[in-house]
Parts: C-alpha cells; sequence; structure tokens
C-alpha cells in the first residue's frame, strides 16, 4: 500500500495578511470583480502548497481553502442551498455569498460554532424533500490547480455523517441523517471523478464522532464507509476523526474497508492506548495526530514520539500528523517582532507545526533528526519562573465560598428597578458600535507614534459622545459607550493583564472575513490597574440614561486565548475572574450602574463528550460568579451568548446568576427560548431581535414578530430587546435604521401588552 506518510490534515487560508478577508470585503464593496477576487485565492493556495512541499511533507492537502466556509462549500458542492438563495438569479459565486450573510429578502443561513473552536461554520437546511447532486467541482477544480504546479494533492471534504449531522432540518421530527442514501450517491460520484483525476488518495472529516454518538448515528456511519468503500474506481479513503477520541466509531472505522485514519493524540491523552488496542487497524495506516493543530505550543518531541511508537506494530503503517487542521493557527511566528524573545522561542504557528511533523516523521522512521533545539525550548518553558505569580497563587487560595454568591435574584431585581427605573421590554445593544475608518486610524497612529495619547482621547471621546447622542436620538433605554478604544473583546483585556502577550500576525479566521489575534496566556493572571473604567466613566457623565460597562467574561478570555497547557484551565479561568472582579468593583466606584459581562464561549468550551460536562460547568460558573458576585444589589449584572447551540448549556447559563442574559435568537426564530422557558429560566432575558451577521436592515414588523414570539415564552416583564451580538462590523448606514426600527418594535409591542 503506498502510504500517505508525514501530513497535515488542513491549512490556514485567510493570508498571513488577511489578504482573503480583503479582497472578500472590496469584493462585496464593490470595488473588485470576480476574477480578482479567485485570482486572490489561487495566490493564497500555490502559496500554501509549494510551502508545505518545500517543507518536505509526504502528503499535502488540498479543498481546505475557501471563500467562506468549508461546510457551506459542502452543503453548495452538494447542490443544497436552499432555494430562498438559489431563486434569487445570483452567479453561483453570489449565491454562495447570499447563504452566507444573506440580503435584504434572503436571511442568511444559522451561523454556530465549529464543535468546540471558535471557528463558525454555517448550518446547512435540509429536508424530506431535499436532493442531492453534485452540483459543483471544487475539489477536482483545486486538484488540478495544484497538479499544474507539480504538486499532487489529496482533496479534503467534509464526511458525509458530520454533515448530516451538523444539518438543521426544514421539517419537524424529520432528521438530517435520514438523507444519508441520498447523498452517498453523490459523495461516490465525486470519489469516481477525483479518481479519474489521478488522485490517489482523499480525506473525509468526521469529527462529529469525537462526541457522544447514538447506536443510530454509528450505524451511518457503518454503512457511509461500507457504501463509499466498496464503490468502484474511487481513491484511497482516509477517514479523519479529530477535536478528541473517536470512542466507539474507532471501532467502526477499524472494521470498514477503508485504508487509513487519522486520529487526534493530543486532546484525548488517553486515546493512543485505544488506536493500540484496535487490531482491526492492522491493514490500515494509521495518521498519528501529535502535533497540535489548535495550540501554539511546541511540540515535546519525546512525548509525541511516545504516542506515535506505541501504534507501530498495531497498524498498516503509522505516519505523523496534526492533530486537527491548522486552520485554528496563525500562519508563521517569525513574522512577530515584538514578542518577547523567550516568550516566541516556546512558540510554533503553523509555519513551525509543518516542521515539526516532518521531524517527527523522520524520527519515528528512525532517520536523521535532529531534536536537540525542540527539547531545549521545552524545557526552557517548563522551568521559567515568570510564569508564576506568588501573589495571584496566594489569592486563589484565599477564595471562600461566599465570593460566588450574591443575595436571591428577586432581591437585586427589586433594587436596580429602584436604581434604574427601566420601562417594560427595555432596549439595547450588546456592546460594540461600527469601528470607523477615523477610529481605526486612530489605532494605528497611536501604536506609531504619529499620534499622541492626549490626542488618542480626544478622539475616542469624541467617537463616544457621537454613540451615546445617537443612542438617545433613537431612544435607547440602556447605552453603551460603543467601545471604539477596543481592537477585540479578547485582545483588548488581554493587552491590559500581566500573564499575556499579544502578536502583531497572529490571524485566525473566526469565521467568513471576520478575523481575530488570540493572545497567549502564558503565565499567571493579574490586572496591574484599571482597563476600562476611564472610558465608561466618560460615557455615562454624558447621560442621564445609564451606560453599561463593557467587560469579556474569565470563559470567553480563555476560549479566544492561546491558553496555557502546563496547569488546569478551572485555575486559569479563575486567575482572570479575580481580575475581573476588581473591574467591575472599580467601575462600581465610577459610578456605573449597568455591568455586563460576557460569555459568548461559555458553550464552546464544553466537552464534546458528556463525561466531561459537570467538571467543566462547575469551574466555569464559579470563575463568571467570582467574577461578578461582588457586585451591589442595586447593581444590574448583564451577560450576553452568541452563535452556539445553547440547550446543553441551560443549566449552566441559569447557574451563572446574571441578572439579564442576552442571546442569539434572529436567525434561528427564538427557537431558545422554548428551551429557557423548559429549564425554569426565572431572570431577564434578551432574545437577539436583529442580526448583525447580515448587512441587511430587518424591518420593524419583522422584528415585532420576533418580539410576539418571545412575549410569548417569556413574561414581559423580564424581557429585554436588543441586537443578536455587537455592532462592531457593521455600518452606520445599516445599523441607524435597524436600531430606530428595533426600537420602533418594542414601542409596539410595549403598547400592544399594556
Amino acid at each position: 500500500m503506498n502510504t500517505i506518510g508525514t501530513t497535515i490534515l488542513g491549512s490556514p487560508r485567510i493570508g498571513p495578511d488577511r489578504e482573503l478577508k480583503r479582497a472578500m470585503e472590496r469584493y462585496w464593496a464593490g470595488r473588485i470583480d470576480a476574477a480578482e477576487l479567485l485570482a486572490a485565492g489561487r495566490s493564497l493556495r500555490t502559496r500554501a502548497w509549494t510551502g508545505q512541499r518545500d517543507a518536505g511533507l509526504d502528503s499535502i492537502p488540498s479543498g481546505t481553502f475557501s471563500h467562506y466556509d468549508h461546510v457551506l462549500d459542502t452543503a453548495e458542492l452538494f447542490g443544497a442551498l436552499p432555494e430562498r438563495f438559489t431563486s434569487l438569479g445570483l452567479s453561483p459565486l453570489d449565491t454562495y455569498f447570499a447563504a452566507a450573510r444573506g440580503v435584504q429578502d434572503a436571511p442568511a443561513l444559522e451561523m454556530t460554532k465549529w464543535f468546540d473552536t471558535n471557528y463558525h461554520y454555517l448550518v446547512p437546511e435540509l429536508g424530506p424533500d431535499t436532493k442531492f447532486t453534485l452540483t459543483g467541482s471544487k475539489p477536482l477544480d483545486e486538484y488540478r490547480e495544484a497538479r499544474a504546479l507539480g504538486i499532487e494533492t489529496r482533496p479534503v471534504l467534509v464526511g458525509p455523517v458530520t454533515f448530516l449531522l451538523l444539518a438543521k432540518s426544514t421539517a419537524p421530527g424529520f432528521a438530517p441523517l435520514e438523507l444519508l442514501d441520498e447523498l452517498l450517491p453523490a459523495y461516490a460520484e465525486l470519489l469516481r471523478r477525483l479518481r479519474d483525476e489521478g488522485v490517489e488518495w482523499v480525506q473525509l472529516d468526521e469529527p462529529a464522532f469525537a462526541g457522544d454518538r447514538t447506536n443510530a448515528e454509528l450505524n451511518a456511519l457503518t454503512r457511509a464507509y461500507h457504501v463509499l468503500a466498496k464503490a468502484q474506481d474511487r481513491p484511497k479513503i482516509l477517514v479523519a476523526g479529530y477535536f478528541g477520541g473517536l470512542g466507539r466509531g474507532l471501532g467502526v472505522l477499524a472494521r470498514s474497508p477503508i485504508e487509513a485514519v487519522a486520529v487526534d493524540l493530543v486532546t484525548d491523552q488517553s486515546f493512543v492506548d485505544a488506536v493500540a488496542a484496535e487490531g482491526a487497524l492492522r491493514d490500515k495506516e494509521v495518521l498519528a495526530g501529535v502535533v497540535d493543530g489548535r495550540n501554539v505550543w511546541r511540540t515535546d518531541p519525546d512525548r509525541a514520539l511516545e504516542k506515535a511508537r506505541k501504534l507501530l506494530g498495531t497498524a498498516a503503517a503509522v505516519s505523523v500528523s496534526t492533530s486537527c487542521s491548522l486552520l485554528h493557527v496563525p500562519y508563521d511566528v517569525e513574522r512577530e517582532t515584538s514578542l518577547d524573545a523567550r516568550v516566541k522561542g516556546w512558540l510554533a504557528f503553523a509555519r513551525q507545526k509543518v516542521d515539526e511533523v516532518v521531524l517527527l516523521g523522520r524520527a519515528l522512521r528512525e532517520e536523521d533528526a535532529d531534536l536537540a533545539a525542540a527539547r531545549g525550548a521545552v524545557a526552557d518553558r517548563a522551568t521559567a519562573t515568570e510564569v508564576t505569580d506568588p501573589r495571584v497563587r496566594e489569592r486563589l487560595a484565599a477564595l471562600r465560598p461566599e465570593d460566588a454568591a450574591r443575595p436571591p435574584y428577586e432581591q437585586r431585581a427589586a433594587a436596580q428597578q429602584a436604581e434604574l427605573g427601566l420601562p417594560p421590554l427595555p432596549t439595547t445593544t450588546i456592546g460594540s458600535f461600527p469601528q470607523t475608518t477615523d477610529v481605526r486610524k486612530a489605532r494605528a497612529a497611536l501604536r506609531s507614534g504619529e499620534l499622541d495619547e492626549a490626542g488618542y482621547v480626544a478622539t475616542m471621546h469624541t467617537e463616544i459622545e457621537r454613540v451615546v447622542r445617537l443612542q438617545e436620538e433613537l431612544g435607547l433605554d440602556v447605552l453603551v459607550h460603543g467601545e471604539p478604544e477596543r481592537n477585540d473583546m479578547v485582545q483588548y483585556f488581554a493587552e491590559q493583564l500581566d500573564g499575556f502577550a499579544a502578536t502583531e500576525s497572529g490571524w485566525v479566521q473566526s469565521y467568513g472575513s471576520r478575523c481575530v489575534r488570540p493572545p497567549i496566556l502564558f503565565g499567571d493572571v493579574s490586572r496591574p490597574a484599571p482597563m476600562t473604567v476611564p472610558w465608561a466613566r466618560y460615557a455615562q457623565q454624558l447621560s442621564e440614561k445609564p451606560v453599561k460597562g463593557m467587560l469579556t467574561g474569565p470563559v470567553t478570555i480563555l476560549a479566544w486565548s492561546f491558553v496555557r497547557d502546563d496547569q488546569p484551565p478551572a485555575e486559569t479561568a479563575l486567575q482572570v475572574a479575580l481580575a475581573i472582579r476588581d473591574e467591575v468593583a472599580d467601575l462600581e466606584a465610577a459610578g456605573v450602574r449597568v455591568v455586563q459581562v460576557d460569555e459568548p464561549a461559555l458553550r464552546e468550551l464544553l466537552p464534546l463528550r458528556a463525561a466531561g460536562h459537570e467538571a467543566y460547568f462547575a469551574w466555569a460558573v464559579r470563575a463568571f460568579r467570582v467574577a461578578t458576585s461582588g457586585a451591589a444589589d442595586t447593581t444590574q449584572v448583564h451577560t450576553h451568548m452568541c452563535y452556539s447551540e445553547f440547550g446543553e448549556v441551560l443549566p449552566a447559563i441559569d447557574a451563572l446568576d446574571a441578572d439579564v442574559t442576552s442571546i442569539e435568537a434572529a436567525r434561528s426564530k427564538m427557537e431558545v427560548l422554548d428551551d429557557l422557558s423548559g429549564a425554569g429560566f426565572a431572570r431577564g432575558v434578551g432574545p437577539g431581535v436583529y442580526d448583525i451577521h447580515s448587512p441587511r436592515v430587518p424591518g420593524v414588523e419583522e422584528m415585532a414578530d420576533l418580539l410576539r414570539t418571545a412575549v410569548a415564552a417569556v413574561p414581559a416583564g423580564r424581557l429585554w430587546v436588543n441586537p443578536d451580538c455587537g455592532l462592531k462590523t457593521r455600518g452606520y448606514a445599516e445599523v441607524s435604521p435597524a436600531l430606530e426600527n428595533l426600537v420602533a418594535a418594542a414601542r409596539q409591542v410595549r403598547a400592544e401588552q399594556a
């Protein structure tokens, strides 16, 4: 059997300088045409493939590039885009973007988190009448493109079972998995066409089996890979499982006629023993995912090789790979010029991880491989004294149970209403307002030294006043300062907390053209000085209405950082929580009466298997409550969550004990409210009535209808009215009319309730 050999499971695709982001946004704005956008994508793919070839990988993936999202690519490939997009009469590219972003008369597909990562995928909509046909050619086109460069690649697709399990049903009582027999012939046809092109290997990703799966779902996996593997004229099939152990799915794949399995030996340390013990793998190649595709620390070569060597003799061949796609890490640590040199030496971004795979592959084959530098970096990090702060550890040890508790909600709610005097169905926003060109230029000028601190503060004050006046004119009840000073809701805080390092070029795709630079949490966390108080104090002085103090919660700061792996996350979260607690106290002292501590990543960090849920809930809830429980009864504590499936974390949302929880609900048409009501949630809730990830402006009646649905599920006295998420990525031309409609809808339903 020709083996795959050393490889990675996927690549970053946004561009080291966010070239794809800029090209997409110029295309959406009408400043470039489709040919220029497609050329930008080709350039990025060429750089990726040639770089991996030159680094010495044995097998190079193709098809992992996307103009927006790989799950959306799969739906388009098999003709499964909803009619509301295909009937618009647009070009294929614009139809694709309409599904991703929505247009005025066609709301976008729902968006939610890709398993337990901060990447967002577009949720396919499938029903009993869905028909699959191979209407696209993206995997073939990109294979041909690489071959024209003299590079043989391994096309990569979302596997059929994971695709169906990630989809949303359009009909009550219907499960998209029932469409498996409709979908498999389309996959088989694609495999035949790939083989006709000369493709030797194809990779089908089935990460859904890193979570708990029913017998019916395991039977679907069995059927899928017996059908596809027995098809005539197909490439060899690699099935990749990642984000955890495959559980019973490993046995299913071991018994199937496929040729190779990729396993994640980073996320689940014990899984290596299960893989080694699975005797049926003796006729398959196993790709040992020992290089972490989700975090940025250099690989310990001895630990990685110990895992891989356990598999020798239990499989037909053993090769080294990443644990998952490198989509989740930045491009190249050598691009960083401002990182502390010692911290930088502990890091490996995508470029360095490719080198690690190649080096470990040589060592596994007992070829010449110099591991001294890797061993030295790992040892240096393990012995560095600057990662610990005795004062932080003493403070953690002194925490008491009462430091994570507030008086009963009813007592707080009465005190807050007396303090704030809000109307029924109070209106607010989630925090950020559009980041204008002037705001971004001011931040850049401050960094470069072209603008001094006084000039920068004056510019930010001007923008804050503009945002406050706009909200007053629109009639919003609880205001925000708009966060013009913030580059990102996690990075902003990380840059002011000890224990974090920030990057210059460490961009990672979150969704579509949205990119973030996750900070690197390398040591014990503390707050040297207030982080938000001057901005909040200034904003509150501008208005008689309450202005929210805006903070990011400890779980989200962990989730959206590259977090240290040398201590339990529960301990790290409590360190961050203490820093946030101090900030809440200083905001109160500055006259802020409403504080929002956002936890959009609460669902994201939930372990994929139920066995880990209880322990996760315990530390995640405790961290939030430590952060917020120092607040006075009269201080209204809000939290916010967005773009996740919330059903599994409803007990934790309730246990956070926030006075008001705002939550994404517009795209899903308020589905989450039934879950909240069923769970007995009895505090304030603000289900989003305005989908901010789409450029469309929802009308008054559309939002009023959503509010009427909400009022049917939640008593009006506990209901808030707000957008789904922050408004940073939108423009004022969209935001102003949308918020005007939001206020009008709230007043209309308020009058109906009266």
